[in-house]
């Protein structure tokens, strides 16, 4: 069963914090085309890896604060964030591939 959290603004640093694995942060939009190829992809990762790994949704139109603190200019952007930290991004639709070599080199 997949489990992906929606964050916003209120909840985003709170979220972060908690986690005791590290968080992909799926920032997108609803009139987003590449943000919707990319979302059953993150639906199937929750769940193949919901030991290893967090999955977080954050749209952009609803909660700029967040996305303009991580610098978002494009989307869908997913950011890899560790303890708080973001160590890593990706901008564009990935392929699961694609997106498993980018995980893979951190979890």
């Amino acid at each position: 069963m997949s489990v992906i959290i929606e964050l916003n603004d209120e909840n985003f640093e709170e979220q972060l914090s908690a986690a005791d694995k590290p968080v992909l942060v799926d920032y997108w939009a609803e009139w987003c085309g590449p943000c919707k190829m990319v979302a059953p992809i993150l639906e199937e990762l929750s769940s193949e890896l919901e030991d290893k790994l967090v999955i977080g949704k954050l749209d952009v139109d609803n909660n700029k604060d967040s996305a303009i603190k991580q610098k978002v200019m494009s989307i869908p952007t997913l950011i890899l964030f560790k303890n708080g930290e973001a160590i890593d991004q990706r901008i564009g639709a990935l392929t699961k591939n694609q997106l498993m070599d980018f995980l893979n080199q951190h979890i």
